[in-house]
């Protein structure tokens, strides 16, 4: 029986998370002087380090550096204090950063870790 769909070679795990992180930062603005920034700092954090898990599976190691950047920066561990346009800006470059890693990190599908569909 043949298939409607082949299975591809590769499946993009990283832009569910990606797409998330992007909108928390864009409305994580708000968040900024508030109390909820701690809890905002955690998410991001550990979607920036779930996603350069999928670009270390990928190979792309490219995007680790700018992932890492992220993890730093928005740590709850370690706050860094920035001013408020300043951390406007970085919402807005991480968000770009999210999403593009989203889309062009490929996580390659081999026989051993199929695609599963239901």
């Amino acid at each position: 029986m043949s298939q409607r769909y082949p299975n591809p070679s590769f499946a993009r795990l990283a832009l569910a998370p990606g797409l998330l992180a992007a909108i928390l930062l864009l409305a994580g603005v708000a968040l900024i002087d508030s109390e909820w920034f701690t809890i905002f700092r955690y998410a991001v954090s550990i979607l920036a380090a779930i996603i350069g898990v999928f670009a270390f599976q990928a190979k792309q190691w490219w995007w680790l550096p700018a992932l890492a950047a992220i993890v730093v920066l928005w740590n709850p561990i370690v706050p860094l204090e920035l001013e408020l346009f300043v951390w406007q800006i970085l919402h807005l470059a991480a968000a770009v950063v999210f999403v593009a890693a989203g889309l062009l990190i490929k996580v390659p599908q081999t026989p051993e870790r199929p695609i599963t569909r239901r």
